[in-house]
């Protein structure tokens, strides 16, 4: 008589819905506030206003938003995979950058120089366009290119650092040095990046101008959407397979190797996507705060993303979001009424996190409301 091994059925977690219906009530509220509220507040309703948007707060709101797409994208490989850059302000400079020249060449003639050239080139006497501005007069190949750049230097960068197996705090390390060389480079006129001016005095996009109240929240209203949208994408893609093996990376990834489960490509995939993100981001950023410069990629800069992350909230995805409105919010408010302090402000919010809220501001009010329903 022969006897047959039964393997006991392994039954996997079935995958949440994409949002609770207090989720999906916040995503709706979201979306009027960007496509109907704000543009009303700011076109319709007159200056003299109470309910008045003012030009200002559209951009200052929008130019946050740009902010909360990094963080987004600093919790898909933090938060949910444990890998902390300190050095994703590159990304998104790079896609400034990209941005920064299309939109430089749209001035035309309109310069103080009068040539096709940049300003900035007629003053150091070049001559002709360098090799790389050559797709910049298309908006489609600068589309492209916002994409392809960040994504392309985070491939290879990603690529060679993850097969080295490189973690915890030699890859933050080895991050912020790649961006510090980037920031160096760019200082140099000879790139053709505009030296430590970078690109300024934008006219138009498209053919149609910047300085317009119609085209400001235009420009808001896409930064919103691509938020909104990115926010979706990414509660989609950590409630896949694919975000349950980041998230085993994160946990213990020599278990996901015994497993039989290849890291090298999960951890290059979402670090490709979130340096995309962050390239998308400023090019966003750029044509709404009228300037691109090498301080985007600083060390500071950078490390300025990972705190709206903890602030916020590690693997929740909406924490980093909140945590860029409260950081970069405090931030404008500070460096008017207190400009000398608000350095230290920042250091010991970091601090204050770090201690006495681990899981941010949004596991500060999880626990709050665990602790109202333990007592009722």
């Amino acid at each position: 008589m022969t006897t047959q091994a039964i393997s006991p059925s392994v039954t996997l977690p079935q995958a949440g819905p994409l949002l609770t219906r207090t989720g999906w009530s916040g995503a709706l509220v979201a979306l009027l506030m960007v496509c109907a509220v704000a543009p009303a507040l700011n076109l319709l309703v007159p200056e003299g206003s109470v309910f008045h948007l003012s030009d200002y707060m559209v951009g200052l709101l929008g130019k946050i938003m740009c902010y909360a797409i990094c963080a987004l994208a600093m919790d898909l490989i933090w938060g949910y995979t444990g890998i902390l850059s300190l050095g994703h302000g590159l990304f998104f400079a790079l896609g400034g950058y990209v941005m920064g020249m299309y939109l430089m060449r749209q001035i035309g003639t309109d310069g103080n120089y009068k040539s096709e050239l940049p300003d900035f080139m007629v003053f150091l006497d070049w001559k002709e366009l360098p090799w790389h501005w050559a797709l910049s007069d298309s908006f489609i190949a600068t589309l492209a290119l916002i994409v392809l750049v960040p994504g392309v230097v985070a491939f290879v960068f990603g690529y060679f650092a993850f097969r080295s197996r490189i973690k915890g705090v030699y890859f933050s390390i080895i991050t912020q040095a790649l961006t510090f060389a980037a920031l160096l480079l760019f200082f140099r006129n000879e790139t053709g990046m505009g030296g430590n001016n970078g690109f300024t005095d934008f006219k138009r996009i498209l053919g149609m101008p910047l300085a317009t109240q119609q085209m400001r929240m235009t420009l808001f209203v896409i930064t919103g959407l691509v938020l909104l949208g990115f926010f979706l994408w990414a509660r989609w893609l950590v409630n896949s397979k694919f975000g349950r093996v980041l998230q085993a990376v994160r946990d213990a990834e020599s278990r996901v190797m015994f497993c039989g489960y290849n890291p090298l490509p999960y951890k290059l995939t979402i670090w490709t996507i979130s340096a995309v993100m962050c390239g998308i981001a400023g090019a966003l950023y750029v044509p709404q705060v009228g300037i691109i410069n090498p301080g985007e990629m600083s060390t500071a800069a950078s490390i300025e993303i990972a705190v709206w992350a903890a602030v916020g909230g590690r693997a929740t995805l909406v924490g980093p979001i909140i945590g860029a409105f409260i950081v970069n919010g405090a931030k404008s408010w500070l460096t008017v009424s207190f400009p000398e302090y608000w350095l230290y402000f920042l250091g010991a919010l970091f601090i204050a996190v770090t201690l006495w809220m681990p899981q941010g501001v949004v596991g500060l009010v999880k626990k709050l409301r665990m602790g109202k329903g333990a007592k009722a």
